[in-house]
């Protein structure tokens, strides 16, 4: 028996903003809403408002004194000299701003949700998309990565509290998911599996980047840092030959997929060269291989390429086929975005005609053979 897919979305992502010249300054989920709706694909009884999450419920993983900190920056929006140093808050990519704890609040309440709606339904085939999720860099007592709390921790602590008994935590996003890696390098229940930029931010101490392919986190972890130009053949290649053979193994009960779409070839803030395609096989690959599946978002800086990404992820997710041209109430939503970098300015016709990317093939390279080979040998 399936129930879903789900749909999580709040009215907070339409109005708020991290600042005018933040990469989080561009809509990405009321994009995705809006496009969704305009197809056709988003009936009212398949789409569920967000709630937000108290601090009790974020005191699951993170520090009542961070927590604190964080809605006291809110209030009178600065951050002292102090909650800066202590905190990472109004600084290093992550700015004071007017919903700076309702905003992330939202997103893990959308993940607390997720994480009920799986468990009550668990042993049935359950899925349920919560694009505004995916912050993966947040710490227990710090902002870290524009990410001020971890809603895929708290979603996977929620999947552990309601009874699932293995989880595996896949990520696709173009930085490493070091916050989420951290949280359960000794928890036996969870798995994660990273796909990443090598050398992207954060840096570690040896300046290589985190999540090295030696990386295990206690062993629970696999890494897989990919080179500059990373294209649709090789992310297929290693879904192949790496992903799903580890999903097998691990026969997991539920999924967390973490769909960052900051590695397709359009995003400012990585090197990667993959089109939309590749992400949705991933999605297609993954949705059928345990009872629940939880689909968050992640990075993502282009507007464009986000919306278009993330509604395709819903499509996929629903068995909708994608058509090869938009009619004109989603190209209108398309047409309605701006965007400040020098890449708006004149935007593709692709941008606004179409979901889907042209896929980006390209040269199977020997590093890719044997990155997989490496992290498949342990």
């Amino acid at each position: 028996m399936t129930s879903g897919p789900w749909f999580i979305g709040s009215e907070i992502y339409r109005t708020s903003s991290y600042g005018s010249r933040h990469p989080l300054a561009i809509p990405r989920v009321s994009s995705v809403i809006d496009l969704c709706r305009a197809l056709g694909w988003l009936p009212s009884e398949r789409y569920l408002d967000s709630p937000r999450a108290t601090p009790a419920e974020l005191a699951r993983f993170h520090d009542s004194d961070y927590l604190d900190a964080l809605i006291e920056a809110e209030r009178r929006q600065r951050a002292s000299p102090d909650v800066r140093r202590r905190y990472n808050i109004g600084c290093n990519g992550n700015p004071v701003f007017a919903e700076m704890f309702r905003r992330p609040a939202t997103a893990c309440g959308g993940s607390l949700l997720a994480a009920r709606r799986l468990s009550q339904r668990r042993g049935q085939r359950t899925v349920v998309y919560n694009p505004a999720g995916g912050t993966h860099h947040g710490r227990p007592s710090q902002a870290s990565g524009f990410c001020y709390l971890n809603d895929p921790v708290l979603g996977i602590l929620g999947l552990l509290d309601g009874g699932f008994e293995r989880v595996f935590y896949l990520d696709v996003d173009a930085h490493h998911c070091d916050g989420v890696e951290a949280a359960f390098a000794e928890e036996r229940r969870v798995f994660t599996l990273s796909i990443h930029e090598a050398g992207r931010w954060p840096m570690s101490r040896d300046g290589k980047g985190p999540g090295q392919a030696h990386d295990r986190a206690g062993g629970q972890a696999r890494n897989l840092p990919v080179p500059v130009g990373f294209n649709d053949s090789e992310l297929d290649y290693l879904l192949e030959t790496v992903v799903l053979p580890r999903i097998a193994v691990f026969a997991p009960q539920a999924i967390v997929l973490q769909c960052g779409a900051d590695a397709l070839a359009d995003d400012p803030l990585s090197k990667l060269a993959l089109s939309n395609n590749a992400l949705w096989r991933v999605v297609a690959a993954v949705k059928d291989l345990a009872s629940g599946l939880l689909v968050l978002g992640g990075g993502g800086y282009n507007p464009w390429s986000v919306a278009r990404c993330w509604t395709g992820v819903w499509a996929t997710l629903n068995g909708i086929e994608i058509p090869q041209r938009l009619p004109e109430a989603p190209r209108a939503v398309l047409g309605a975005l701006s965007w400040r970098r020098s890449q708006g300015r004149n935007p593709p016709d692709h941008w606004f005609d179409s979901l889907r990317d042209a896929p980006r093939p390209g040269p199977l390279r020997a590093e890719i053979r044997a990155l997989a080979a490496q992290v498949m040998r342990d």
